[in-house]
């Protein structure tokens, strides 16, 4: 049998440049390269073969650890799951770094294979730098924190174990129903020790997608449950984008009339103007959304796993009689809410299933009544969009501002605060593709990178980056990837001085925003003195972004003219907000636990309309 001699990190290399991914009969790579930062834990190893292999598989330098994999994960998704990166670090804390962001990837369902250095596995130097030790067991390292947020984790002790241990990551990453973080820990002797590889290892490997379809007598009782419906809804999640099921869902709602509601993950599955489309559901809803779900008699969940914004904390169906099908490549998701599961691709189910609704429809009131909705919401939006209430412009307006001198085919990217709510409910997506929100895990710090990987994925689109002062603290890092690259992102800093989401949630649970505002400590020993002096602006200049300063929504708009004009690099566009100036509920609630005693009449009074909401609350039996 012919081998290789190889080391064990340029096994690992080589086999991830020769793995391929097809669906519908288009093949493409599915890794698209390495982010790294390397140390003492994986430079001589994985560094050493990512080096060797620099003409054919690119090696990606990043600036903090947990931002390399954002970045990944957003590119992936970009991707529609079918192609994604490896992401390798030192041991120690450069490893623990990416949990945070290997817990979004699996919370997300995103494909990433994470590479960490470990300490050494022949043990006669521990403790080595970095090293955890523990006295109840010598096989163990920070990277059994990463466990629990894997959809797959292994450790490799010896050379040969590559061979087995990397298809089955492969098995796992490529998985419509059980991708997201893989884990393969890699001590670091372990990784520059020679092994003879069979060659037969190393050849073209096909991962073929499948679109598996859900059982013949699901669907049947899933067609019948339909037509027996007069008031049916369908909430489109993540999973019809993953699927490319977009023009699916719109032939079946065309065909039916059956109304759609968007989650996070699933806006953009209808065009914004499409009659039937009532706009993001949930907490962050739109009035006709969370009203018809109030109502429906049947809800057909499509790629969704029903999160509490989704459901609002299980408060959103209050019909008695109200049933459930869901369409999902998961098990685990079909079967919530004690539904028919059609367990498999959104596509295919949707394709299977509209043949067996022939002649079924909603009635004509039912649909006018979506559509008059949908209208009635877009003016609200045009309103939200030119509020002009001044000085400062609200978030609001500047959500307008952007979407409105933005093309169709352009990304808006954000994660965390009060901007995801806003844009769910705002934002008119007009590309499928147009919108991107991480907010399965809401991770304050994906957006900058997030926006670096979007914009790695689709160079054509431009991308806007929507962030709060508070995630552009956290982590900026990655405009610095951007100059390195040469790509244009551009980064929209909302200054509004502080943590302002949770400042609103602070008030409405009877704290007044307590430890939110970014204010110099007083003589009182509170956070209430003056405004914190920062500038975002010069901090962004200082990464090498082009910068532009914008006080009003004029300046806003000519800033992000000029943004859309500049060549090369990214730009960053900081606006002040006003903060106290939010965009309303609609008729929606989210389960946050209020103190059930306080010394405070303000937090008494909320915990007794906490109780009165939290009625209901329901189980689906």
């Amino acid at each position: 049998m012919a081998t290789k001699r190889l080391t064990m990190a340029q096994a690992l290399i080589e086999f991830l440049q020769n793995q391929v991914v097809e669906r519908d009969g288009v093949e493409q790579p599915f890794f698209a390269g390495c982010w790294g930062i390397f140390g003492h834990g994986n430079v001589a190893g994985i560094g050493q073969a990512l080096q060797q292999v620099a003409g054919t598989f690119r090696y990606y330098q990043s600036r903090n650890e947990q931002a390399m994999v954002h970045a990944a994960v957003a590119y992936a998704k970009m991707k529609n799951r079918l192609q994604t990166f490896a992401c390798t670090s030192s041991i120690g804390p450069g490893a623990t770094n990416m949990l945070t962001a290997a817990a979004g990837a699996t919370i997300n369902r995103i494909p990433v294979l994470l590479l960490p250095g470990d300490i050494f596995a022949e043990r006669i130097q521990a403790p080595v730098l970095q090293q955890l030790e523990s006295e109840h067991s010598q096989d163990i390292s920070v990277n059994d924190c990463f466990k629990p947020v894997s959809r797959y984790w292994d450790r490799i002790y010896r050379p040969e174990q590559v061979i087995t241990a990397l298809p089955e990551a492969m098995r796992v990453l490529t998985s419509p129903a059980e991708t997201g973080a893989v884990t393969l820990a890699l001590p670091q002797d372990v990784q520059t020790q020679a092994f003879d590889y069979p060659a037969a290892f190393f050849e073209r490997r096909v991962w073929r997608i499948p679109r598996n379809r859900p059982d013949a007598a699901q669907l049947r009782r899933a067609a019948a449950w339909i037509r027996e419906a007069r008031q049916p809804l369908i909430i489109a999640g993540g999973g019809v984008h993953y699927s490319d099921a977009t023009e699916a869902l719109r032939a079946f709602v065309d065909r039916t009339g059956i109304p759609v509601g968007e989650t996070q993950a699933g806006k953009g599955a209808l065009p914004y103007d499409h009659p039937a489309n009532l706009g993001a559901i949930g907490v962050t809803g739109t009035l006709g959304a969370n009203r018809i779900a109030r109502e429906a008699d049947l809800v057909i969940g499509i790629g969704t796993r029903y999160s509490d914004f989704t459901t609002a904390s299980k408060t959103a169906f209050q019909n008695p009689d109200v049933r459930f099908v869901n369409i999902n490549a998961a098990e685990f998701d079909a079967y919530k809410h004690n539904a028919i599961p059609l367990v498999g691709d959104a596509r295919a189910a949707l394709d299977e299933l509209l043949p067996l609704l022939e002649g079924y429809a909603v009635e004509s009131a039912y649909r006018a009544r979506a559509a008059d909705y949908n209208k009635a919401w877009d003016a609200e939006v045009e309103r939200i969009y030119h509020l002009e209430h001044g000085p400062l412009i609200s978030q609001g307006e500047v959500i307008g501002v952007v979407n409105m001198l933005s093309r169709p085919q352009d990304v808006l990217l954000c994660a965390a605060g009060s901007l995801p709510g806003d844009l769910h409910k705002l934002w008119r997506t007009r590309d499928p593709k147009g919108y991107h929100l991480e907010y399965g895990y809401s991770c304050m710090g994906y957006e900058i990178a997030g926006g670096l990987g979007v914009k790695m994925a689709a160079p054509e689109r431009d991308v806007y980056v929507m962030v709060g002062d508070g995630s552009y603290l956290m982590l900026n890092s990655e405009i610095v990837t951007m100059v390195q690259e040469g790509l244009k992102v551009i980064v929209v800093v909302l200054d509004n001085h502080g943590f302002a989401s949770i400042g609103g949630l602070s008030k409405s649970v009877g704290s007044d925003g307590f430890g939110t505002k970014y204010r110099r400590r007083t003589e009182g020993d509170e956070l209430a003195g003056d405004v914190l002096p920062v500038d975002y602006a010069a901090n962004a200049a200082s990464l090498g972004a082009h910068v532009i300063r914008a006080s009003s929504r004029d300046e806003l708009a000519d800033a992000l003219q000029a943004a859309q004009r500049h060549e090369g690099g990214p730009v960053c566009i900081v606006v002040e907000t006003d903060r106290s100036q939010r965009v309303g509920g609609y008729e929606s609630w989210w389960d946050v636990a209020v103190a059930e005693v306080s010394a405070s009449a303000d937090v008494e009074a909320s915990r007794r309309e906490y109780e009165e909401a939290k009625r209901n609350e329901r189980y689906f039996l």
